[in-house]
């Protein structure tokens, strides 16, 4: 099952945010870090329903590896004051195809 990176951010004031790196405009969040993952995969399987890439095809791009990512400094920005987490899509997914 294929795993993608996702970004927690966490500010004093505010829930914890996602975002996944290899999936721009998909994030999402929650008040604990445990609701946050939660919520995180969820919303993998819900924007994989209608995921259309820039090349017009559909479902989404294998996911990078953590060493591929730790070689793009836009990552390395993003991930500085991130805890960086792994989340689990269902690849048998019908969206998924």
């Amino acid at each position: 099952m294929p795993r993608y990176v996702a970004l927690v951010h966490k500010d004093a004031d505010s829930c914890y945010g996602v975002s996944f790196p290899d999936l721009p405009g998909i994030f999402t969040g929650g008040e604990t870090f445990g609701e946050a993952m939660e919520e995180a995969a969820d919303v993998l399987q819900f924007a994989a329903e209608g995921w259309i890439n820039p090349d017009g095809s559909t479902g989404f791009k294998p996911p990078s590896t953590i060493e591929q990512l730790r070689n793009d400094p836009e990552f390395l920005e993003d991930a500085r004051d991130a805890v960086i987490a792994f989340v689990e899509f269902s690849a048998d997914d019908p969206a998924a195809e």
